[in-house]
Order: C-alpha cells, then sequence, then structure tokens
C-alpha cells in the first residue's frame, strides 16, 4: 500500500478528495507542522506491526484483539496431588 503525505489543512480542505484516494486502496500520512500526526489507511488494512508479519511470514492477521481470544481459552488442567507429592516423585523417578 502506498502513502503519500498531506498536511491537516490541504486535508480539511479537500476531505472528499482524500477520502475517494483511500476508499481506492492508498494510504494517506497526515502532518502537522512537519510532524507526522496520524495515518488514514483503506478499511480492513493490515497496519502496525502485524503489516510486517504478513508480508514476511504471510502471517495472518487476529479477526480480534489478542486479549479477548485468550480469554476464551482455558488453562489445561493441574496434576493431581501435591507440589511436594510431584517433586518426590519425580525424584524417585531419577
Amino acid at each position: 500500500m502506498s502513502e503519500d503525505v498531506v498536511g491537516v489543512r490541504e486535508l480539511r480542505q479537500n476531505l472528499s478528495k482524500y477520502l475517494d484516494r483511500v476508499k481506492a486502496g492508498e494510504g494517506l500520512v497526515v502532518t502537522e507542522h512537519g510532524r507526522i500526526v496520524a495515518r488514514l489507511v483503506p478499511s480492513g488494512a493490515v497496519v502496525g506491526g502485524y503489516a510486517e508479519l504478513v508480508e514476511k511470514l504471510g502471517a495472518s492477521v487476529p479477526a480480534e484483539p489478542l486479549e479477548a481470544i485468550a480469554a476464551r481459552l482455558s488453562a489445561p488442567p493441574l496434576p493431581a496431588g501435591t507440589t511436594d507429592a510431584l517433586l518426590a516423585a519425580d525424584r524417585r523417578d531419577r
């Protein structure tokens, strides 16, 4: 995805023109006084650290925040017995 630079004033004065470009798949870097303040990307575009992983490794992008996915996962069951009993049994095996 290519990214052109546009200043805040220019963007504000020609918003429809720039939104049409973004809808067409182009990304825009928005600057204010020469400093980057935002990026406009098409809806559904891969951004951030995931973009590099997708490009380099063919990784997939999570469909929702990873915290939400992790919250649904259940921990594996703990082994029966106490820690002391497990350590003692492990020592006997040696």
